[in-house]
């Protein structure tokens, strides 16, 4: 018998004490994230079951048709009101990303890097907007932008404008600016977490080498902290897509979104599945949206490199 196969009988017999241990460990381990593995599943991926089953069916009257079938999902793709709403809903929402991120990325920047120990009481004081409600904060766009409101008396007041201009509120523009203002904060927290973790040697040892300070923030600053600036983009452009209550009051008419669509399939027109095929339309293009924003930004970053 060889020396190998004389050692063999302890190695296998170690393993064998072993294994019970780590199979607790993991048991242990799947019961502790079991319980929160259920609640996802059944808040989050259920409902979304749910509506993707009704997307395939149909409303007769007051009951729903399980019959399957892709009428709803013709419906959405092909007609012309839908189609323009969910295009509109996109520019809005992209427009509304790179607005906030270029107005959050230099409050971020001078915060991580100029804010010295007064930085929490920065991050403090961009959070005061909500204390208020949702609702109040678009309404105070609305008393800004109306034709009476603030802006309009105070380009009357400078003498730039003899009457109210009626183009400043209900309209995508509006919307636009609302959103924008509203979504700020949720912008300048993951770029300035990402700053925050940008080496400052590194943009010292670009200053050594010779780079001012625009070529240093480019070549170092702005591509190390690319993933909070993904973060920013992604946490803004998904939900303002899915947003109905600022068109609805800021919007009019010209700023109505898909959202406001989808709201009104599942509640003054009672056609769930209706609904439920746009929700599913609209959820589907967002995701792929973002897919290209992650690819794009990532793309520029190694150009920048």
């Amino acid at each position: 018998m060889t020396a190998a196969a004389e050692g063999s009988p302890p190695l296998t017999m170690a393993g064998a004490r072993r294994s019970p241990l780590l199979q607790s460990e993991a048991a242990q381990g799947f019961a502790l994230i079991s319980p929160t593995f259920l609640y996802a599943l059944i808040l989050l991926v259920l409902p979304i079951l749910v509506v993707i089953a009704h997307s395939f069916w149909t409303q007769d009257y007051l009951t729903i048709d399980h019959t399957f079938t892709l009428e709803n999902y013709r419906i959405a793709l092909t007609e012309p009101i839908y189609r323009d709403l969910l295009w509109r809903s996109l520019y809005i929402s992209l427009t509304v990303s790179l607005l906030t991120v270029a107005l959050a990325y230099p409050i971020a920047y001078f915060i991580s890097f100029h804010g010295g120990r007064h930085k929490s009481l920065w991050l403090f004081l961009i959070t005061i907007p909500f204390w208020t409600s949702y609702l109040l904060r678009v309404m105070s766009w609305k008393v800004i932008l109306g034709y009476n409101g603030v802006l309009n008396s105070g380009l009357m007041g400078l003498g730039i404008t003899d009457e109210p201009s009626t183009a400043l509120l209900y309209n995508s523009s509006a919307v636009i600016i609302t959103l924008t203002h509203a979504w700020a904060t949720f912008a300048i927290l993951p770029i300035f977490v990402s700053l925050e973790k940008v080496d400052r040697t590194l943009v010292e040892a670009a200053t050594d080498l010779g780079d001012g300070p625009l070529r240093s923030f480019l070549r170092v600053t702005l591509p190390l902290s690319a993933p909070g600036v993904i973060s920013a983009a992604l946490i803004v452009m998904i939900p303002t897509v899915g947003d109905y209550v600022t068109p609805k009051l800021v919007g009019g008419k010209d700023g109505v979104m898909i959202a406001n669509a989808i709201q009104a399939q599942f509640g003054k027109a009672s056609n769930w599945p209706l609904g439920a095929a746009l929700s599913v339309t609209t959820m589907v293009i967002v995701s792929l949206m973002a897919g290209a924003t992650v690819l794009v930004i990532r793309a520029l970053q190694r150009l920048a490199r």
